[in-house]
């Protein structure tokens, strides 16, 4: 089973890289951007990775993945950090491509963003000492942030298609976390975590994956605006 989390990742990106050559939307022609925003923000969370790893925050169990490693975290672990996002980011696009009239209203975006930066920064409040709440919603307070400022109009559709990718999301890092497999991929301490799960993935998984894909969303709205490439 040492091939599972290459599969999930290849499995996770190979019907959205397909379809992105659809002739209609084309989505394969921003490749060079979405490049880019996945780089820059794949480097910020794999620094808060690897230093996890090392710390014990979490793991991977050594039966799923072929044994190559880069700063103490599976070559796959890297990989994540691309195949995920490119297919999230996909589906954002398929939506506005495909639906590009289903958007928040400002106002009620500008509420949700608001709910969320309070939430997260009373969840850091009270869990200081647990080192994945707090920097897990820092990054959701600082994205929240971001989408006051500079991506409301982003965030009227994300909120949307956060909530179609959340499907294969569960069922991604359900697997990831032990899902219908006897021993998880990634194993977490938690103590360092509210030790809430849904299903078998810690809760904070979920602004874990906003904070990632939206900042990807966001860069790349920012390079297709200043039409780098």
């Amino acid at each position: 089973m040492n091939w599972l989390y290459l599969i999930l990742n290849l499995g996770s990106i190979s019907i959205p890289l397909w379809y992105s050559f659809n002739p209609k939307m084309r989505f394969i022609q921003h490749w060079k951007k979405v490049l880019l925003s996945t780089s820059i923000v794949a480097i910020v969370f794999l620094i808060w990775d690897a230093v996890f790893t090392v710390q014990g925050v979490w793991g991977f169990n050594p039966d799923y993945y072929l044994g190559l490693k880069i700063l103490s975290m599976p070559i796959e672990e890297w990989l994540f950090f691309f195949c995920i996002p490119y297919a999230s980011i996909f589906i954002h696009y398929a939506l506005a491509y495909f639906a590009p009239k289903i958007m928040l209203g400002q106002l009620f975006t500008k509420v949700l963003i608001m709910i969320f930066l309070v939430m997260s920064l009373l969840l850091i409040f009270l869990n200081h000492d647990r080192s994945y709440t707090v920097v897990n919603y820092s990054f959701l307070a600082i994205s929240m942030f971001l989408g006051w400022m500079y991506g409301v109009f982003v965030l009227r559709r994300f909120f949307i298609s956060f909530m179609i990718i959340l499907i294969p999301f569960f069922i991604v890092n359900g697997i990831l976390t032990g899902t219908f497999i006897d021993a998880p991929v990634v194993w977490y301490n938690n103590e360092e975590n509210l030790g809430v799960r849904l299903g078998t993935i810690p809760v904070e998984d979920i602004g874990y994956a906003f904070s990632m894909l939206f900042l990807n969303v966001l860069l790349l709205e920012r390079f297709k605006e200043k039409d780098i490439f």
